[in-house]
């Protein structure tokens, strides 16, 4: 395992890199002081997803992880701090507000352009990089690669949607990001137990939307996940073992799926 003090990456010997940028909790200091309490709980982290995968390594799959908190700075989100998602509410590259709309910083501390443009060198760029060197590996190596982005999210978030969100949430950017054959094989695989949806609320954030070039051989897919699947108090983030252990079997299948997947280098 390569441990930096951004993110943690372990290679593998598969054609598959699944990316975790929401799962970290770490916080400087300095930005730490000037968050307000109710931030300091980093409420809107997707709790326990690398937990989710802890099978992966056993399986060839190379995995990056993210150290630090989305409030640093929004590892899924494009450096310029456009919207993915126009005319809908959504947090930005440095989020000022938790999914609740509470503010993140204490008044007169909200981050300005020099700041912003600090993170993004110090813990967006790193990542990034590593994410395009392991591509560029993987894509040398066997043909291919395969970029699996993977998130959970609360299942009811009124700000950003209304009523429950689907248990398996697939975004391939409206079918550019990866291979059709793919997306509909995952959503396909997800059985009655759970409820899914493709290019819905999440369509895919800036990873999945940048780095996935199916005419070029790679392919890339979001899974947001529903935190019901696996928690047993949502508000609390408290985890439950029976659940996750259901959830846990599904998602080693799609993974199996995905590395049994041998796409074209162009599909029309």
């Amino acid at each position: 395992m390569a441990t930096s003090a951004i993110f943690d990456f372990q290679p593998g010997t598969t054609p598959l890199l699944v990316s975790m940028p929401h799962v970290g909790t770490q916080v400087p200091d300095d930005i730490g002081a000037i968050m307000t309490p109710a931030a300091g709980q980093l409420p809107d982290t997707d709790w326990y997803v690398d937990k989710l995968y802890d099978f992966l390594p056993s399986m060839g799959v190379s995995t990056l992880r993210a150290n630090y908190s989305r409030y640093v700075v929004d590892l899924n989100r494009p450096p310029s701090g456009e919207s993915l998602y126009p005319g809908q509410t959504v947090t930005g590259l440095c989020p000022t507000t938790l999914f609740t709309g509470e503010d993140i910083y204490r008044p007169g501390c909200t981050p300005d352009g020099d700041e912003i443009a600090r993170r993004v060198e110090h813990y967006w760029t790193p990542y990034h990089q590593q994410i395009q060197q392991t591509l560029a590996h993987l894509h040398s190596r066997f043909g291919y690669a395969i970029l699996w982005d993977a998130h959970s999210i609360k299942s009811e978030v009124p700000a950003f949607f209304t009523g429950t969100l689907p248990d398996f949430n697939w975004g391939t950017a409206d079918g550019k990001s990866c291979s059709g054959s793919l997306g509909e094989a995952l959503i396909a695989a997800v059985h009655a137990k759970y409820s899914r949806a493709i290019n819905g609320r999440f369509k895919g954030g800036f990873i999945t939307r940048e780095y996935g070039d199916p005419g070029r051989g790679i392919h890339a897919v979001q899974l947001e996940l529903s935190q019901a699947t696996y928690m047993s108090d949502q508000a609390r983030f408290q985890y439950d073992d029976d659940k996750a252990a259901r959830v846990k079997a599904l998602l080693q299948s799609l993974i199996e799926i995905v590395l049994s997947h041998r796409p074209k280098v162009v599909e029309t």
